[in-house]
This record gives structure tokens, sequence and C-alpha cells, in this order.
């Protein structure tokens, strides 16, 4: 960091903080993971493709890794954000799952380069950084195993988690091939692995 960075930096760091600039940075910053990848990608490169300086950038997060961290940590909690709005609705069971799938497509459509960075970078960050991350795919995941169980009763409880885990194989690689623009939508996806759930997750149980 030049000498007129660092100036810049002590300035910043004595002005009020601005959240909403912090949030627009964390935007920029994962579409920059996404299209170079996180490891190909310097703070350098971070600044430019935010728009801000170095020093703002360092104002902000003091390392790549702790911007790669807040990142997923956010991304996590809206996911969890978005089970807790589900449960809040009281459904049946098997509409509380059709429920949960819609949303979580609707999501992953609109954060596409979060989820990117979820899959490809994750491992990369430090231990205590990746154990809380997992913690909250944990709860994802537990959430759905629930949900499987209240609408699939007849599934027995060592199947339950593998069968979530079935259900996240077919909604969380979207971002590969699924695109916004394509023949098929997000919704009408969602409406497909729907129906695919009703129809084979009857045959777990035998």
């Amino acid at each position: 960091m030049t000498s007129a960075e660092r100036a810049e930096l002590r300035r910043a760091k004595a002005a009020p903080a601005a959240p909403p600039q912090a949030t627009l940075i964390l935007e920029q910053a994962a579409q920059a993971f996404a299209d170079r990848g996180y490891a190909a990608t310097s703070m350098s490169e971070l600044a430019a493709a935010c728009g801000v300086s170095k020093a703002l950038l360092y104002h902000y997060y003091d390392s790549k890794d702790a911007m790669l961290f807040d990142l997923l940590d956010r991304y996590m909690k809206r996911l969890l954000a978005i089970v807790d709005a589900v449960n809040a609705r009281r459904l049946e069971p098997r509409e509380h799952l059709r429920a949960l799938v819609r949303a979580f497509l609707a999501e992953y459509e609109s954060s596409r380069v979060r989820h990117v960075a979820l899959v490809n970078d994750a491992r990369l960050l430090a231990d205590s950084q990746r154990a809380r991350i997992t913690a909250h795919e944990r709860k994802v995941v537990a959430a759905y195993a629930d949900a499987i169980a209240r609408a699939y009763p007849e599934i027995t409880a060592a199947k339950r988690k593998p069968t979530a885990m079935l259900l996240f194989g077919m909604i969380n690689w979207t971002f590969t091939w699924l695109k916004p623009d394509g023949k098929m939508s997000y919704a009408d996806y969602a409406e497909l692995v729907i129906a695919a759930i009703e129809r084979g997750f009857k045959g777990i149980a035998a």
C-alpha cells in the first residue's frame, strides 16, 4: 500500500461508516470472484472492479479472505432467513416443501455469483471461518430433512438426510447451466423439481 493510500485509509476510517457502499463493494467483489476465480483475484483487481481505491477497500475489509467470509456468511444467513420465512407461513407439509424449493430457486436466480463463491471457494477459508459456513449449511440441510420427514413420513430417519442431499443435487448446480434468459426459467425448473420429488420420493421409502 502506498503512502497516499495509507493516508486515504486513515481519512476513511475517521469518516462515518457507509453500509450501502460496503454492500455494493461486496456485490462487485462477488461478481469478480465468479468471473476470475477467488484465488486469481487480487485486492487491486477487487478495488478496480468495485470502482474504489485500495485504501477504501481496506477500510471495510482487511483482507480478501475477510471479504469472502463476509460474502458467504451473509449469503448463508439469507438462505436461513428464507427457511424461517417459509416456516412462518405454516403450510401443510407437502406445500411447505414445495415452497422451500420455489423460494430457494428464486434466490439462486438472483444470487448466482454468491452461490458460485459458496460452491467453489468456501473450502479456501480459514478453518474457523469455514466451520461457521459449514454450520449454516448444516442448518439448511436439517431444515430440508425435517420438511421431507413431515411431507413423506414413510421415508425412514436413516434416509432423510440423504434424500435432502438428493434434492440439493437437483438445485445446487443450476448456476452451471440454467440461465435467467434461457428457454427454461428458474420458476419453471422449480416446478420440474417439485414434480420429480412428488413422483419419485414415494419410491425411496421402499
